[in-house]
């Protein structure tokens, strides 16, 4: 993310979106009346007299502002789309208080006035300023002939595959065999390529297939080796790299890794919650008690709810308490948990039964 332009007398900060996270930071960050100004691009009808034309309209590009409405964020397709009320454009061309939505596109600089740009608002902001474009890691989950994927992003996991291989079983004579299996790892690796500055490779799957793809990268890609590390899992696929990352194993890359952070806080509250342990609270009536009697030690809560003012003085009075404060993206498995509970939760210092 990089910040152009600010102008705190009138709440205007202009930024440029420049990976796939801050997208998804910024469907945080733009809330329901906010004014979003960007260029768009709308179909206008032509008067031209050009009959075909005239019934499709032509698409022009210009500047205009919207007052917000509703904010989607797509994870599959990285579409950040903003709806809302025009309030300022090229009257001409335009006319004011229709809806229109914007796309927020990478690269492409936009404009946010917010009323009062509150201090988390803020916190994330220079997260994904600070963040960086690389990939902590990536988890590679083989089984057989079939290989998926988990780019672990600040938002969640982005999976990518998978990708197949025409492998014959061992019992089946095949000539080709060999090759095939090459074939196989050699897609892997064109698949690993294409994301620059990695840090960590995690290979993960049962039995024997990661050790082989392991080998392989050993004796043809050493550099791919160098930063590879390898792990059983029961499984293969979306259910591996869940386990893998539920597991604790990848302590060593957990700095980096913002998901398992999550998702080990989020198991830490479940385990306690599973031990009937009175020092584990969750859902609104009782995290809000809890942190009005200063007793929460750790509180998660989900970034869905972080625009919200009755959560974001729950979260001040936690941190001038002392508190730890963890929210938690509900595009993974963690998240998805913790919203079955309300979408917050707290570890506290003691117990108020």
């Amino acid at each position: 993310m990089k910040i152009n332009h600010e102008n705190k007398k009138i709440g205007l900060i202009k930024l440029t979106p420049e990976t796939l996270d801050d997208l998804w930071h910024l469907s945080h960050i733009i809330a329901v009346g906010d004014l979003v100004s960007s260029k768009t691009v709308r179909r206008i009808q032509d008067t031209t007299g050009d009959k075909l034309r005239s019934d499709r309209g032509v698409k022009k590009t210009f500047y205009l502002s919207i007052r917000v409405q509703s904010i989607n964020f797509h994870i599959f397709t990285g579409k950040l789309r903003v709806i809302g009320i025009i309030e300022k454009g090229p009257e001409d061309l335009i006319p004011l208080n229709t809806s229109h939505s914007i796309e927020v596109k990478l690269n492409q600089t936009i404009e946010i006035i917010k009323e009062k740009w509150s201090k988390w608002d803020i916190q994330r902001l220079q997260k994904a300023i600070d963040s960086s474009k690389k990939l902590s890691a990536i988890v590679i989950a083989i089984e057989d002939d079939s290989a998926l994927l988990g780019l672990i992003r600040q938002f969640g996991l982005e999976y990518y595959g998978p990708i197949i291989g025409n492998i014959s079983g061992k019992r089946i004579i095949d000539k080709n065999r060999g090759k095939n299996i090459e074939l196989f790892y050699k897609n892997i690796v064109e698949a690993i390529l294409k994301f620059k500055d990695l840090s960590t490779i995690v290979i993960v799957g049962p039995g024997f297939e990661k050790n082989n793809f392991y080998s392989y990268l050993s004796e043809k890609y050493e550099d791919l080796a160098k930063i590879a590390i390898v792990e059983a899992t029961g499984t293969g696929g979306r259910v591996g790299i869940q386990e893998i990352l539920k597991s604790g194993k990848l302590d060593q890359i957990k700095a980096e890794n913002i998901i398992a952070i999550e998702i080990s806080n989020v198991e830490e509250l479940f385990k306690e919650i599973a031990t009937n342990s009175s020092k584990a609270v969750y859902g609104k009536d009782e995290s809000f008690a809890s942190a009005n009697a200063g007793a929460i030690e750790k509180l998660l809560i989900l970034d869905t709810l972080v625009r919200d003012d009755e959560y974001q003085k729950i979260m001040d009075l936690v941190e001038n308490m002392g508190g730890n404060i963890t929210i938690i993206s509900n595009e993974h498995d963690g998240g998805k948990q913790l919203e079955s509970l309300g979408g917050v939760g707290a570890i506290l210092r003691y117990s108020l039964n």
